[in-house]
């Protein structure tokens, strides 16, 4: 008898540590738990700690409130400016209301997820692509705005939305790169055409300072082929002063500038070329000087020299005009005076044939 007691002792305090491990709960710090019982929400949320259940009878729905980090598909669209773009986003939010997100909606995180992808695309369509690229801060408060406000009803906070990235496509990327560049190269422009600004007013200032002591320029001459010799370069160059050409041309006995006069010197001969006006010539020893239609000597020998043959009037049948005579209309001279010419049934011996005979003046 005493047996078969102690047995039934031991067989209850079996059922009743089987009954107490099937009922006991954990609920951990992050998380809420809700009792269903016979499918029917308890009142009251259960907190973090040990809790007990009925088994069998009741059901524990833990839900976890800590900030929950999900990330959005990359979402295709076109932006208001027509830009093909692809942008992705991530959403952190959280539970507040364990009841509603359990009983309201059926999975909570998929629903976020999918009331995120959508708001993206919205958002997409409303934008620039220039809005995309530098103003996130506005679209990530529109964004939020637009996932939180159905997220409500569902016991879920949305506490902040981020654009991650934005894909553009490669044509899109070339012509912003090329913008780019003609942007910097404008920018570098303006700065070259501002530092040459200010560099011709220094240089004004410098001019304006060497003209008043013209010390200066020669010692300024001085420093620049001094530091052109320190490169060591096999050949030098030396800039002539414009105010040597000004005293030259102040002289009385110039007559002007180098390039006015053509001629040459020499110790036995020389070649003396005139101008077009007749002047101009070298001077030398044995050197004669220039007419208007050029001369060639050697030296003192000229006596022997041919006159030369003027192309126009050849025979010298044209009288030159006096400085005071003028030509009436109907004075006209023809340079070349042709030959009358010669029947060929008076020919006859060389000896004697008279000598061509010249055209007479129409008006003579």
């Amino acid at each position: 008898m005493i047996e078969a007691l102690i047995a039934a002792v031991v067989i209850i305090v079996c059922l009743g540590a089987v009954y107490a491990m099937a009922g006991a709960r954990v609920v951990k710090q992050y998380e809420r738990g809700l009792v269903f019982r016979l499918g029917r929400l308890r009142p009251g949320i259960r907190g973090p700690g040990f809790s007990m259940i009925v088994p069998f009878v009741d059901r524990m729905r833990k839900v976890n409130m800590q900030i929950v980090t999900l990330p959005i598909p990359a979402q295709e669209g076109i932006t208001r400016d027509n830009v093909t773009v692809r942008v992705d986003a991530v959403v952190y939010f959280k539970v507040v209301a364990p009841a509603d997100a359990v009983v309201q909606v059926e999975d909570y995180r998929f629903a976020v997820s999918q009331m995120a992808q959508t708001s993206l695309r919205s958002i997409i369509g409303k934008s620039e692509l220039d809005d995309l690229l530098s103003n996130r801060e506005k679209l990530n408060q529109g964004l939020e705005l637009m996932i939180d406000s159905p997220a409500v009803e569902w016991g879920v906070t949305i506490d902040r939305v981020e654009i991650k990235d934005v894909s553009l496509p490669e044509t899109m990327k070339r012509s912003m790169a090329r913008q780019a560049e003609a942007a910097r190269d404008r920018r570098a422009r303006v700065i070259n055409a501002d530092a040459e600004l200010q560099a011709s007013r220094k240089l004004a200032q410098a001019a304006e300072q060497m003209s008043d002591q013209p010390a200066a320029l020669q010692l300024r001459l001085l420093q620049t082929v001094v530091s052109v010799a320190a490169e060591k370069n096999s050949t030098l160059v030396l800039p002539f002063p414009v105010e040597l050409l000004r005293f030259l041309e102040r002289q009385p006995g110039v007559a002007g500038p180098p390039q006015a006069a053509a001629g040459g010197t020499g110790a036995g001969g020389g070649v003396a070329a005139g101008g077009a006006a007749g002047g101009g010539g070298g001077t030398g020893p044995g050197a004669a000087s220039g007419s208007g239609a050029g001369a060639v000597t050697d030296g003192g020998a000229g006596d022997d020299v041919p006159a030369p043959v003027d192309p126009i009037d050849p025979l010298g049948g044209v009288e030159p005009l006096e400085p005071g005579d003028t030509l009436e209309p109907g004075d006209a001279v023809d340079p070349v005076e042709r030959l009358e010419e010669v029947d060929p049934a008076d020919a006859g011996p060389a000896d004697e044939l008279e000598p061509p005979r010249r055209r007479a003046d129409p008006e003579g």
